[in-house]
């Protein structure tokens, strides 16, 4: 029996354990997050495991528990800060011939002049969201001018504060009328996607994101063999071994609008029967090559 570290959402490890275990993996919870942990010397509450799940999202404390624990990673520290960054993510995607939403980075500070430039760059309406957040955070839809200046000063009182890392934010089109998928691949094979919809009917437009964390639900579906070959090229190339592709698909397009190599995982039979096959498959393997 392995034993798999897991640093993540709670809700993914009650989900995960029961499939894992009866495939040889014994998943076992670390919860890293609000309470001291000894450095100077060895910190005995973590278990004893033979591979971790996927880096924690906080980092700090994640380079405290990855030196503990002194295990591979099924995604490590470099998937992780990769997928963060929406902006790099799209830029190695469309520099390989990927379709994308017309995307600007804005690196802020910025002058007025270049900031209104971007905006007229970009098709309307567009869509504002930081570099790095998740769960649709901080994303905003905009029509006018106004807004996206009102939305932007915003974003400059946040990243003023000299504490702030990440001082980038970007500057996206809105796909209208696109069905919204998280599709699944593990080790470059695709299995199996979620569409996310909404609850009740927002078809008169009070609402357009949807993130499951905001309210949508996630549904099972079949993925057409175009859609699965996009999301396996990306995931391919990319090099990240667990990871959820985001794409947006309406009748002119198919697009890459990020990745995520933390992805939340669903209900066991939203997915193809091999999911949790080839998820011990890959940890088994990290096992192997460590």
């Amino acid at each position: 029996m392995l034993n798999l570290a897991v640093v993540t959402h709670r809700e993914t490890f009650e989900t995960m354990k029961g499939p894992l275990k009866r495939r040889g993996v014994l998943a076992k919870y670390i919860d890293a997050y609000g309470k001291a942990i000894p450095i100077s010397e060895r910190y005995t509450e973590f278990p004893d495991v033979d591979v971790g799940f996927v880096y924690p999202s906080r980092l700090m404390e994640g380079g405290v528990i990855d030196s503990f624990l002194e295990v591979p990673w099924v995604n490590g520290l470099e998937s992780v800060l990769l997928s963060r960054n929406k902006g790099r993510v799209l830029a190695i995607l469309e520099k390989n011939g990927f379709d994308i939403p017309s995307t600007i980075m804005i690196s802020n500070p910025i002058s007025e002049e270049e900031l209104i430039e971007a905006y007229e760059n970009v098709q309307k309406p567009m869509v504002i969201k930081p570099n790095s957040a998740t769960r649709g955070l901080g994303i905003v839809l905009i029509n006018d001018v106004d807004s996206f200046e009102g939305v932007v000063d915003y974003i400059k009182l946040v990243q003023d504060r000299e504490e702030t890392g990440d001082r980038s934010f970007l500057v996206q089109e809105y796909i209208p009328d696109a069905r919204d998928y998280r599709v699944m691949v593990i080790d470059g094979e695709y299995v199996g996607a979620v569409e996310r919809r909404f609850k009740d009917n927002y078809s008169d437009g009070k609402k357009w994101k949807r993130n499951v964390h905001r309210d949508a639900v996630a549904i099972g579906v079949e993925m057409p063999e175009s859609i699965i070959k996009i999301a396996e090229d990306a995931a391919s190339l990319l090099g990240i071994n667990y990871v959820g592709i985001d794409i947006l698909a309406n009748e002119e397009r198919i697009v890459i609008s990020e990745t995520n190599a933390r992805p939340t995982i669903d209900k066991e039979e939203k997915y193809l029967p091999c999911f949790y096959d080839k998820l011990a498959a890959l940890i088994e393997k990290m096992n192997k090559c460590y």
